[in-house]
């Protein structure tokens, strides 16, 4: 058998494609860095007979494992589809560099972890994408697994291409690679396709069939059913369904009542990014900061009840053995149960030895009593996110919480004993000044003053500046994205005004930021600069050490496209923008009346307080506050 592995690329036609990916296998895994992202076999994996499943599901992250398995959205629909009878949800991440090479040597395909089955065999590959600079990974994913990157070069013998994530709110710059885009929340959908997908095999009709079923379910948006068109000016003239023109927009799909949360999370091979287990608390945000899309796209809120999340934690740490484990939402302090959740889960951790994390707790919504009942938690460190260094900033942005208020936030947190606060801000603001910029510094110095005062010389500042992106379906979509010299100019004053004070500042890369403004504000002539830029080389453009911005201005340039028609160029508010059709619930016009407001430095309230009209209990038709409360 050893000498038969040995030659297996001679007698590769007496092979099935399991046997050959698995010689291949024990051959080549301990010539590569991180063999363990490749084996599969992680405990709490689910296998399942392949012959004896109708329905064979890959869910795909465009990311190396170590990235892609701690993703929360990817082991729901895990779970969700392995609950399943009829299917069977397997895994593939993005191959690292050197596995990539040695795969497309020996004429490899991309395979499954459970059962190393090439990603071509499943009915569905569904890609997770988060964020927008995992797009060239997902074509090479494609281009590895032998499975035409376009849409339209599919047959009945290729996989059902889908896509779903956050990134997926503007599905146009990869419209011509994806076959249906599931628009919002995945764990009642997800069945909905199983079942499409499970008739189309059973008819064994056309693929074109399969796609009129999907179109025919809300939330997923088949692009190849839509046309659009341009002026000559550049800007869309029109977006309409080729087949039903009464079907002019594809609305977001949610979960009224979120199910029971996943438990039985796979513990990974090797160093993952993240190893703990993560019990998403509550579902959407209603303090509407003006920049922050994930706020606008997840709401209405919907929370577990503190019940519902102490099982779930103690099952988790049952199932896993994690020795750390997290309360994760988009403002966990808001949660109205946290104040009596967090002594619970302080207790049931000294009890089972274990730390837990709250990450996204916001200044605005947790006093005294919060800092004083995660006292017992201790481990040097703390994170807020003031995000703007001035009051008329914070007002303009939505962020209603003052320079005074901040600064009692952090003397509480000190005096409690913490002695590491990292701070989060942005720059790039409408009509921001300098002056708001060294009010970045101010703030900061004041803050580091408080903590050499209550904690002394074990005080450390680490502050994170992030350059906004004006994300669709936001107040600030219609808005340019900042020149260059403008951000330096910036980051260049808040370096120079905290240098000699031991605060440690880092800030993102303005080329990396720009291709993340290209593909989340660009429109479908996007799709050939993806496809151009990943024949260039593009890989992995979401690791500052291997995206090269040359590449993708020669992919522009090579398609006569001008980037700064995606990026520095602000919109009309009435100008037809690429992902008009695509609705989260959230009205365009509500949208507009938040740009106003913020142009006349206004706040608006945190809609648990007064509806605000946002458009969600119309087109949802429910009650904001009555969606909450049932799952309390």
């Amino acid at each position: 058998m050893v000498e038969f592995i040995k030659e297996f690329t001679k007698n590769r036609c007496l092979l099935t494609d399991k046997e050959l990916i698995q010689a291949f296998l024990d051959r080549y895994l301990l010539t590569i860095s991180k063999p363990g992202r490749y084996t599969g076999g992680e405990f709490n994996q689910i296998s399942k007979n392949w012959e004896q499943t109708e329905l064979h599901f890959a869910f795909a992250f465009p990311d190396v494992y170590d990235i892609g398995l701690p993703n929360l959205g990817m082991s729901i629909l895990y779970d969700q589809v392995n609950r399943r009878h009829d299917a069977l949800a397997e895994r593939v991440y993005a191959p690292w560099e050197d596995m990539e090479a040695l795969m497309r040597s020996h004429s490899i395909p991309l395979f499954s972890l459970e059962s190393k089955q090439p990603l071509k065999k499943f009915d569905i590959v569904g890609f997770t994408l988060p964020y927008e600079t995992l797009y060239t990974n997902l074509l090479n994913m494609l281009d590895l697994s032998g499975i035409p990157l376009r849409s339209g070069e599919r047959s009945n013998d290729d996989p059902l291409i889908l896509a779903g994530g956050h990134a997926c709110f503007n599905p146009e710059p990869m419209h011509a690679f994806i076959d249906a885009f599931v628009i919002g929340e995945g764990e009642e959908i997800i069945h909905e396709i199983a079942e499409a997908v499970k008739a189309h095999k059973q008819a064994a009709a056309p693929r074109l069939d399969l796609l009129r079923a999907l179109d025919a379910i809300p939330g997923i948006y088949v692009p190849s059913f839509y046309a659009v068109s341009y002026a000559e000016d550049g800007l869309i003239k029109e977006i309409h369904h080729i087949h039903k023109p009464e079907k002019t927009f594809i609305q977001k799909r949610i979960v009224k009542k979120l199910p029971k949360p996943v438990t039985n999370f796979l513990v990974p091979n090797v160093k993952a990014v993240n190893e703990r287990a993560v019990i998403e608390i509550m579902r959407g945000c209603s303090r509407g900061c003006r920049f922050c899309q994930a706020g606008m796209i997840t709401r209405p809120v919907r929370e577990r009840p503190s019940s519902e999340i102490l099982e779930a934690l103690e099952q988790s740490i049952e199932s896993t053995g994690y020795e750390e484990v997290s309360l994760l939402s988009l403002s966990s302090s808001d949660h109205s149960q946290i104040a009596e959740l967090i002594p619970q889960v302080m207790r049931m951790s000294e009890s089972r030895n274990v730390t837990f994390s709250l990450p996204s707790l916001r200044v605005e919504s947790f006093g005294p009593e919060l800092i004083a009942s995660m006292a017992g938690k201790r481990k040097g460190n703390f994170t807020i996110a003031p995000e703007a260094g001035s009051d008329v900033m914070r007002t303009r942005i939505n962020k209603s919480i003052d320079g005074e208020d901040i600064l009692a936030t952090a003397t509480q947190i000190f005096k409690m004993g913490w002695t590491n606060l990292k701070l989060y801000f942005m720059i790039g603001f409408p009509d921001e000044t300098l002056e708001d910029i060294e009010g970045i510094v101010d703030l900061t110095r004041q803050i580091r003053s408080i903590g050499k005062r209550l904690v002394g010389s074990r005080v450390k500042i680490h502050i994170s500046v992030n350059t906004l992106i004006p994300k669709a379906h936001t107040a600030f979509q219609w808005l340019g994205f900042s020149e260059k010299e403008s951000i330096l100019e910036k980051y260049r004053l808040i370096q120079s005004g905290l240098k000699n004070t031991g605060i440690k500042l880092d800030w993102p890369d303005y080329d990396n930021s720009m291709l993340e403004v290209w593909l989340s504000r660009g429109d479908r002539r996007l799709s050939d600069v993806i496809e151009a830029a990943w024949r260039g080389g593009a890989r992995f453009d979401a690791w500052h050490e291997y995206y090269d911005v040359d590449i993708w201005q020669n992919a522009f340039e090579n398609n006569n496209i001008d980037p700064a028609f995606y990026s520095t160029r602000s919109r009309c508010t009435d100008e037809i923008l690429p992902w008009d059709h695509i609705h989260t619930g959230v009205s365009k016009k509500y949208l507009l009346s938040e740009l106003e407001k913020s142009r006349a430095l206004e706040t608006t309230a945190d809609c648990r307080q007064i509806c605000h009209g946002c458009g969600i209990q119309a087109n949802y038709a429910i009650s904001c506050e009555n969606i909450r409360t049932e799952s309390l």
